[in-house]
């Protein structure tokens, strides 16, 4: 396990991140330039060498109800890959991390196209709107009742 010192030392490595001093000799390390509400990467790093890392965005990491992993064993490696995947996952926009563009037919061999864009999915004509969506369910099963097929 890594000492507190060596866990800061590691994480002082990252200049995105602003180091924010708390109670009880525990620290924080922000990411000021989110594009979501969550800012905290590092949360409550403490002298004891317990602290967590913001993995809510990350698929394969088990996370607690706040999204964040126990960071206490991490060697040095673990823990860099961990908050680089942090940060990044912090950087990009949904449409960014898991992109969508398909085309999907009818039988008169008309087009439309679905697009992942912000938070929402949308159906174009060229460059006509034909529909926004939630999901990507509410988005294919629109296509599929108006007579649409995924190539």
């Amino acid at each position: 396990m890594l000492s507190f010192e060596e866990k800061l030392a590691v994480i002082e490595e990252f200049e995105e991140l602003e180091r924010k001093d708390i109670s009880l000799g525990r620290v924080n390390f922000h990411f000021e330039d989110s594009l979501y509400d969550k800012q905290i990467v590092v949360y409550r790093l403490h002298p004891n060498g317990n602290g967590f890392v913001f993995a809510g965005e990350i698929e394969d990491y088990p996370t607690d109800d706040k999204g964040m992993v126990n960071i206490r064993d991490y060697n040095a490696d673990e823990l860099r890959e961990i908050i680089r995947e942090s940060i990044d996952s912090l950087a990009l926009s949904p449409a960014e991390k898991d992109p969508v563009m398909e085309e999907w037919l009818n039988s008169n061999d008309q087009a439309l196209v679905l697009m992942r864009e912000d938070d929402g999915y949308f159906v174009y004509a060229d460059e006509q709107l034909e529909g926004s969506f939630n999901s990507y369910e509410e988005a294919a099963e629109f296509l599929t009742q108006e007579g649409f097929k995924r190539l």
